[in-house]
């Protein structure tokens, strides 16, 4: 079997673009893959034509030598775009080589381990700040809005959730980015006492709405610097986070935030391969690792759990596109003795689900393993091509 044709796909997904990778072969075996230019990666696509050409001709069933080859020739510029890049094209290998074997990408890592996975909501209230239209939902309005987001998430039978901080006090509410550069906060990366106070209130809600007993998280990026993360969740204590969720570069920072807090602390989804994530795990700096299939690659991402598994360490995933990511990811928690949770997106673009054959199941707040060939979900093409960003 060897490659014939490399080719990437783009269609609208409302506030974000949806890419696919397909890579074609000469026995009529087709893999796709899922990436995403959404935050900080532009010029993947671009970096993926690049490479495509020179992999004309190999053999994608041949996994471990392609993914030998992608290390040796980024290792002068590892992580980053490479890493990405290669991340996407090793993904629909493998979907290729699962689907030439009959069998779910999850039996080539060693099978599942479970046929269902708790997930979470994510980014529950974050669209519809600005785009409820998109998702056919109510706007969100105020922190007491957050109250009724808890209760609808507890009535669909989801026990899990995350959020980000949202601003109301202002002409037009707004998720605090400025850690990305986007609105106050940037480039002083503080806390003030106004966005303490906002947090605090808007988490009280959600806490209220959702109940005692569901797990809800908190993600602030990279917005704070380490003793304002410290700040922040000893003011949130009284609502119980589950995890506090944080993006930052140095190891020994994380591990003095979470030693300091009584909080979980969870991180990493911006690393890359075993050895950015290794520091952090040697220093038992998080509670939770959380890991990007689309950015690792699948077999590189089994390999990054199985190290935190040996220092006692939970992983979930971090997936935040369409049904495609989401299933990736799954195979991945399938198949580790140690994850926690699936990050899922319930708020989707209506025609989302058009964009394939097949979709996932959700059965009591649990994602059910698919047992298809390869990813287990098949990429509707033609309504791809016909839902291109813009149109």
């Amino acid at each position: 079997m060897r490659i014939t044709g490399i080719e990437d796909l783009h269609a609208s997904g409302g506030r974000k673009t949806i890419s696919f990778l397909k890579i074609t072969t000469d026995e009529g075996v087709t893999g796709w893959s899922e990436f995403s230019e959404f935050i900080g990666s532009k010029g993947l696509t671009a970096l993926i034509r690049e490479i495509a050409p020179g992999l004309i001709g190999e053999d994608p069933r041949a996994t471990g030598r392609l993914s030998a080859m992608f290390k040796a020739k980024s290792r002068v510029a590892s992580g980053g775009l490479n890493a990405l890049a290669y991340a996407a094209i090793e993904n629909a290998c493998i979907d290729i080589k699962a689907k030439a074997l009959g069998v779910p990408v999850y039996e080539l890592l060693g099978g599942a381990i479970r046929d269902r996975l708790r997930v979470y909501w994510s980014h529950c209230g974050t669209y519809r700040i600005s785009t409820p239209e998109l998702y056919g939902a109510q706007p969100v309005r105020s922190a007491e809005d957050f109250a009724g987001l808890g209760r609808e998430v507890v009535e669909k039978g989801v026990g899990a959730l995350k959020t980000n901080i949202v601003i109301f006090d202002a002409p037009k509410p707004f998720v605090y980015f400025g850690g990305f550069g986007v609105g106050p906060g940037h480039p002083e990366r503080d806390l003030p006492q106004s966005v303490l106070t906002a947090a605090v209130d808007q988490l009280s809600a959600l806490r209220e709405g959702a109940g005692k007993s569901a797990a809800i998280m908190l993600d602030i990026l990279s917005n704070f610097r380490p003793s304002d993360c410290i700040r922040l969740a000893r003011a949130l204590e009284p609502v119980d986070l589950a995890w506090l969720e944080l993006d930052l570069p140095d190891p020994e920072a994380v591990c003095d935030i979470r030693r300091s807090v009584r909080t979980p602390i969870a991180s990493l989804e911006t690393c890359y391969h075993r050895e950015m994530y290794r520091p952090f795990l040697e220093k038992r700096a998080v509670d939770v690792a959380i890991i990007d299939v689309m950015w690792n690659g699948i077999y590189e991402s089994v390999k990054i759990a199985d190290l935190a598994d040996a220092y006692d360490i939970g992983v979930s995933s971090h997936a935040f596109t369409s049904h495609l990511a989401l299933m990736m990811s799954a195979h991945m928690c399938a198949a580790i003795p140690n994850y926690r949770y699936v990050e899922m997106d319930f708020d989707q673009p209506q025609w989302n689900d058009e964009l394939f054959h097949t979709r996932p199941v959700v059965e009591n707040g649990h994602l059910l393993v698919p047992d298809g060939p390869g990813w287990g979900i098949e990429v509707n093409e033609d309504a791809v091509r016909a839902n291109t960003p813009g149109n």
